[in-house]
């Protein structure tokens, strides 16, 4: 059992826990009346883009404050990232980072530009979220098993795609190559859609991308998922099986997570904490959250503490083996 998966029935069981808990009057909260300013690093249209969005229509309920997103994109998430470490530690300004711009940068980038370990104060996980590899109508795979045969058929067309060379969707498919014994080549795309695209259209022949970005494709069977990398099925998706299912045992877990610059006052992270826990306590948000190919969680600033560690761990191998060094 890997760490990341080890990781990810901590926070659900933590994420639980927390559902005892009750919302705190607006009125108490050293954030109500105020505005706060969610900055999602990347360009709006996608899941972490909802997700961001959910959240801050929940986290305006409970804290009794303006929230709404900026979306900042710009070098692969670390414009934004910077723009919020470099804001007033005031609860005011907030970072809503996946997992590859803080516990996957750090082995990628000579110059990050930023430490997220000493630089940002984890608030909680917000959801996780799997990878899934999806393909079109060619060369038309039916399963991971099929996919597998085939690209040891042929090496020299084995290509695929993914949202971004460097990321958690490359990154899994470093580790699923690597599981498997097989060569194949990396095509990075500038976010999920034209990967997906490129697959439907028959340049590629498949891709590897966050499952929450081609579900309504895969109902309407212009794609069909292969595959998700956590170790449950989503319950949106009943019919796509895991890698581990598909004899792969290999784990994609992912998150969404939200951060507050260092020096952020223990009040006022305890209580933004406490808002992402009841905002995910809500059957309304959880529902939209889980449509979107998440599980909510609502985590403790210290449970988040250790699972980026964990994942910089886990995850530093498969940066190690894909070659990505854009700095060089």
């Amino acid at each position: 059992m890997t760490a990341t998966r080890i990781s990810r029935r901590r926070f659900i069981a933590a994420g639980a826990g927390l559902m005892a808990l009750s919302a705190a009057p607006a009125r108490a909260s050293p954030l109500a009346g105020k505005t706060i300013r969610i900055v999602y690093p990347f360009a709006a249209g996608n899941t972490g883009d909802a997700v961001a969005r959910i959240l801050a229509d929940q986290l305006q309920r409970s804290l009794g404050a303006v929230v709404f997103v900026e979306n900042r994109a710009g070098a692969a998430g670390r414009t934004g990232t910077q723009s919020v470490i470099r804001s007033e530690p005031d609860g005011t300004t907030l970072l809503l980072a996946p997992l590859p711009v803080i516990s996957i940068y750090p082995h990628s980038y000579d110059r990050l530009g930023y430490d997220p370990f000493t630089e940002l104060q984890p608030i909680s996980q917000v959801v996780l979220f799997d990878i899934a590899f999806v393909s079109g109508p060619k060369p038309g795979f039916d399963s991971l098993k099929s996919l597998i045969a085939w690209v040891r058929a042929n090496p020299s067309a084995a290509s695929y795609g993914s949202s971004g060379a460097g990321g958690i969707s490359h990154l899994f498919a470093v580790l699923f190559a690597q599981h498997n014994k097989l060569d194949m080549k990396h095509v990075g795309y500038r976010g999920s859609a034209p990967a997906v695209n490129d697959v439907i259209a028959g340049h590629i022949p498949f891709a590897s991308v966050a499952s929450g970005d081609c579900i309504e494709l895969h109902k309407a069977g212009t794609v069909r998922m292969l595959g998700v990398s956590g170790p449950k099925r989503l319950a949106v998706l009943p019919d796509v099986p895991t890698f581990t299912e598909g004899g792969i045992p290999i784990d994609g877990t992912a998150w969404y997570s939200l951060y507050a610059p260092t020096g952020t006052p223990a009040p006022v992270v305890t209580a933004l904490h406490r808002g992402v826990a009841d905002a995910m306590q809500v059957a309304a948000a959880r529902e939209r959250l889980q449509a979107l190919g998440t599980t909510p969680v609502g985590s403790s600033p210290e449970e988040l503490a250790r699972i980026q560690v964990e994942a910089s761990k886990y995850w530093e191998p498969a940066v190690r083996a894909s070659g990505f060094r854009p700095d060089h």
